[in-house]
């Protein structure tokens, strides 16, 4: 992520600039607006897991099973999506399912108006809402076609940007909670990835919690393999299982001879419903 892989050097730079189920209780005011609805059980996985730009061959993810991962992200879709997606497919998800690895799907969505750099997608105060829906529609089905099924969490991948301009960060909560509102509505639950000096502190700070995520994903390099005693917001804040912590990036690593450089995650939340 950071970029959709950046180099190291770039993504550090980026972040320095931008200076539960319902039942089981996380988030439990932001997810409010699912309490109508019957929802399947919430998998969760606790333990490390890792994120890389492509989804890993089947054969690579053979052999790096059993090892330091048990779970892996992969980029489900999104007109900012980084790389293209040659192993992703329905029969990959169900073949790594069954190998007994844990999915997290990343929907790389419209990203801030202030964003600096140049994206296919980026979203303004006047689409906002729109977009936020029709890109919650879209990563329903992308998620859906490659068999993760509703109660499954996805993603929302926002990178660094400037949240002390008023009128950029209320652009992106809006968009936020239409993409959120939308993930309910189809049944699946809403995540969301960002960073810890911008993106995320701007979900973990808002005074309105409405149709807010109630699963936290926060980048912070600190190199510690753990969601709770660097987490850097509210005590009470995404508890029961809903945090995961990226705490490493650009780890080159080999396992049963497949070599892939990897970003490394501690994992305490949901993840996809397969099989």
């Amino acid at each position: 992520m950071a970029g959709h892989r950046q180099s190291k050097k770039r993504r550090y730079i980026t972040w320095g600039v931008a200076g539960a189920a319902v039942v089981a209780g996380a988030g439990l005011a932001a997810q409010s607006s699912m309490a109508a609805t019957t929802w399947p059980a919430q998998r969760t996985y606790t333990g490390r897991a890792f994120d890389t730009c492509a989804a890993p061959s089947l054969s690579a993810m053979k052999a790096w099973h059993g090892g330091l991962y048990g779970a892996a992200a992969v980029y489900v879709g999104g007109k900012n999506r980084g790389c293209s997606q040659p192993n992703l497919t329905a029969s990959w998800v169900k073949s790594v399912s069954s190998v007994g690895w844990k999915l997290v799907p990343i929907y790389v969505g419209a990203q801030p108006p202030c964003q600096s750099g140049s994206n296919p997608e980026k979203l303004t105060a006047t689409t906002a809402s729109s977009l936020g829906k029709a890109d919650a529609d879209d990563a329903v089905a992308k998620a859906s076609a490659l068999g993760m099924k509703a109660g499954s969490p996805i993603y929302l991948d926002m990178e660094s940007y400037d949240i002390t301009n008023t009128s950029c960060n209320n652009a992106v909560l809006t968009y936020v909670r239409a993409f959120d509102k939308e993930l309910r509505v189809k049944v699946y639950r809403a995540g969301y990835y960002g960073f810890t000096s911008s993106s995320a502190k701007a979900i973990a700070n808002a005074t309105d919690k409405t149709d807010l995520p109630g699963n936290l994903w926060y980048a912070l390099w600190d190199k510690q393999n753990t969601t709770t005693t660097d987490w850097p917001f509210g005590k009470t804040q995404f508890t029961d299982h809903s945090r995961g912590h990226q705490y490493l990036v650009n780890s080159k690593e080999t396992r049963g001879g497949y070599t892939i450089t990897v970003d490394r995650d501690a994992w305490d939340g949901p993840v996809a419903i397969t099989g």
